[in-house]
C-alpha cells in the first residue's frame, strides 16, 4: 500500500520531475506531460528496461508507476503524482 492509500486513490502530491538517467522517482501513481513529446520510462516491475511512449501529447496524464524518466524524453513539463 502506497503512503496516504493504495495506487487506485487520487494523488496527494506533486512534484517537478528532471529528465535524468541516473534519478530514481519512488512511489509514482502517475506523469502529467506538460509539453508534447516522447517520454521514455522506467517502470517499477521492469526497472532496467526503458520504454519510450511517443507522442505523448500536452495535457497528458499517464498512469504508470515510472521508477524514472530517461533523460531521452522529448516532452516538457513532466510532474510526477504520488
Amino acid at each position: 500500500m502506497a503512503i496516504g492509500g493504495d495506487f487506485s486513490s487520487p494523488g496527494t502530491k506533486v512534484a517537478a520531475v528532471t529528465a535524468s538517467d541516473s534519478t530514481d522517482l519512488t512511489g509514482t501513481r502517475a506523469l502529467y506531460v506538460g509539453g508534447a513529446g516522447d517520454v521514455a520510462v522506467r517502470c517499477i516491475h521492469s526497472p532496467d528496461t526503458t520504454v519510450t511512449l511517443v507522442g505523448v501529447t500536452a495535457g497528458s496524464i499517464i498512469p504508470l508507476q515510472v521508477t524514472r524518466v530517461m533523460a531521452a524524453s522529448t516532452a516538457t513539463n513532466i510532474v510526477a503524482i504520488y
